[in-house]
């Protein structure tokens, strides 16, 4: 699809590049249906060629097929085929439309061959691959100055935590001689739990989780990635790319089973994003910075759940946090398609009678999202606080009011964007229409699954048999073996459990409620921008992390680059190798007049050096 769109996108029909970028990625959506259908439990290595031997150290090329792989693809091109049709709607205006096909599929490419490599190096080739998508797809609409620096951004700050996971990669050939994921695990179920070298590799390779899935302090990036156009923010921002992080230390399960002190990092580090994205979300004005801020803290949920070694729900939360994530992120660019690109919350309002699918549908993944039961958000979230719960009471408290803080700046965005009077222009209320079928059709599919996602996972406390769990346990076998009490909840009885369960959801219906009060009764907009004071400035300007870096890291970064070009590179090198040239040049110039034309001058000059030569001759001879 890449190859196709991106070397003919001047001259295939929009009608065939829709229908092929988006027919390559749902046949991609079947083959993995295909294998995940009649996979029978035992992982699969394909090995398609030799690609780098150094002495003894042969690094292959090759996939590897197994539960955690198999899951990945399917939401990857399943979710992923679905922005793929709601983009054909969302873009069929733009002059870019073949090229941005094009990198949409190069990056569905690159992911799957991130989830699929069956070592270290292959997955760090789709790691860098989906950068770099990044990077073409938010900086798009290129001819927007803020668009490519909010790319640039992006692209900087990946390759800050890219930095760690190579290094850990080397760490890994180091001491296991190998990259492939069964070797190198085969290797390290010998080593004792708390091993001085298992704890940097996978501190080194969390950093590259820190940039990739956008947690303190390499988050900055992500809510500036909004630049590019609403579908990339579905796919990438939302569902697939930010999630590779949580795919990497799931992979990597024995290693940092076996460092416990990395996990704490983990643990904390999460929870510490997931407050700060939560608390950010609540003033912003954006309707896609909402969301994007949403995600950043999502993703914090996710690496709390990875700390407590809950694996699986925090895979569980991957899983349908991508569902009602999408959604959300496509019910906005509905929205903004709408709204004639306007993106405000404070210049919509009571647009659910114009937009009655966007309406339910974005209900419907708020609804995910806030954690009340029975949608999927509700099940995964509540794994992952049973686990907090079970570790860390103190961090179980702050993971529930993070909870609530979620529900509350959702139902705002919600009440704000689809409730009350309108409050935009006349001429954008005149071209209020709800979105064609492309683009509604995948709201309907990911609502009704992020209405039933939870399911795949119920726990035992309510009747189900976590089929999920039972899926994914094979991954963690050598994990458990090694530390087997890295695995056991301890004696939580159901009756706790259902009272973690309604404290959670209480504190969610306990947001809804205040934000209803808030927004719909008493019909408050957020004030104009400029107008915020004392705390909510603060938390609106993002708690001014980005003004910090700007001071710590880019201007005396800038001004370090000022003095090596003015001075040592002007002054220095410049001028010594300009002064050699110039000196060259004046010596070649004076001597260029001994060359007068003249034959007798030459043959003067000749007996002269013949007589100097002579003399010297001599001299030597007498000396002698």
């Amino acid at each position: 699809g890449f190859l196709i769109n991106g070397i003919g996108f001047r001259r295939i029909p929009k009608a065939l590049a829709g229908l092929i970028g988006t027919g390559t990625v749902a046949a991609s959506f079947a083959i993995a249906l295909s294998l995940f259908l009649s996979f029978d439990g035992q992982v699969r290595v394909e090995k398609l060629y030799d690609w780098i031997t150094v002495g003894s150290l042969n690094l292959a090329f090759a996939f590897q097929i197994d539960q955690l792989s198999l899951l990945f693809m399917l939401i990857i091109t399943g979710v992923g085929s679905l922005i793929h049709l709601y983009s054909i709607g969302y873009m069929k205006h733009d002059e870019g439309f073949g090229k941005f096909f094009a990198f949409l599929n190069l990056f569905v490419f690159f992911m799957l061959l991130l989830v699929m490599g069956s070592n270290y190096l292959v997955m760090f080739i789709g790691w860098e691959g989906v950068g770099l998508c990044s990077y073409l797809l938010i900086g798009f609409w290129n001819r927007n100055t803020n668009y490519g620096d909010a790319a640039r951004k992006a692209f900087v700050m990946n390759r800050i935590g890219d930095l760690g996971f190579l290094l850990g990669i080397f760490l890994i050939i180091t001491n296991f001689q190998s990259v492939e994921f069964l070797d190198v695990f085969q290797k390290a179920s010998g080593l004792e739990v708390g091993n001085t070298t298992i704890f940097w590799i996978t501190l080194l390779l969390f950093v590259g989780a820190m940039g990739k899935s956008a947690q303190i302090p390499l988050y900055t990036w992500l809510p500036d990635a909004m630049a590019g156009p609403t579908p990339v923010s579905a796919l990438i921002h939302a569902a697939t790319m930010v999630t590779a992080g949580i795919y990497m230390v799931v992979r990597s399960n024995l290693l940092y089973t076996l460092a416990p002190g990395t996990l704490e990092i983990v643990g904390w580090i999460g929870l510490a994003t997931a407050l700060l994205a939560a608390s950010i979300g609540l003033f912003q004005n954006d309707i896609k910075k909402v969301l994007a801020y949403s995600t950043v803290s999502q993703l914090g949920y996710m690496f709390l759940g990875l700390g407590m070694a809950a694996y699986t729900p925090a895979f569980f939360h991957v899983m349908t946090h991508a569902f009602f994530k999408a959604l959300l992120f496509l019910g906005a660019g509905s929205v903004i398609h709408a709204m004639s690109d306007e993106q405000d919350i404070r210049r919509m309002g009571g647009l659910r009678k114009a937009l009655p699918i966007t309406f339910l549908t974005f209900l419907v993944g708020t609804i995910a999202i806030a954690g009340i039961p029975p949608l999927a958000g509700f099940f995964s979230k509540d794994e992952i606080l049973l686990h907090v719960f079970e570790h860390n009471k103190a961090m179980w408290v702050v993971g529930v009011f993070t909870s609530m803080l979620t529900s509350f700046y959702m139902f705002r965005l919600l009440f704000l964007v689809f409730f009350g009077n309108f409050r935009g222009t006349h001429e954008q209320q005149h071209y209020l229409h709800e979105s064609p079928l492309t683009m509604t059709l995948p709201l309907m599919v990911l609502a009704v699954l992020s209405a039933v996602g939870g399911f795949f996972n119920v726990p035992e406390a309510l009747g189900g048999s976590a089929k999920l769990a039972e899926f994914l346990a094979p991954l963690y076998e050598q994990a458990k073996s090694a530390r087997p009490e890295a695995f056991q909840l301890g004696e939580i009885s159901h009756s706790t459990e259902y009272a973690l369960m309604g404290v959670s959801v209480a504190a969610a219906l306990v947001a809804l409620v205040v934000a209803y009060v808030v927004f719909v009764s008493r019909k408050t907009v957020p004030v104009a921008e400029g107008q915020e004071s004392g705390l909510q400035k603060v938390i609106y300007r993002k708690y001014y992390v980005d003004e910090l870096y700007d001071a710590v890291f880019v201007k005396p970064l800038n001004a370090l680059s000022v003095f090596f070009h003015q001075v040592v590179d002007f002054l220095l090198i410049d001028l010594l190798v300009e002064g050699v040239g110039k000196f060259v040049k004046g010596l070649s110039k004076e001597f260029r007049l001994a060359q007068t034309g003249a034959t007798g001058f030459y043959i003067f000059a000749m007996v002269i050096g013949i007589a100097a030569l002579l003399a010297w001759s001599l001299r030597g001879l007498i000396l002698g």
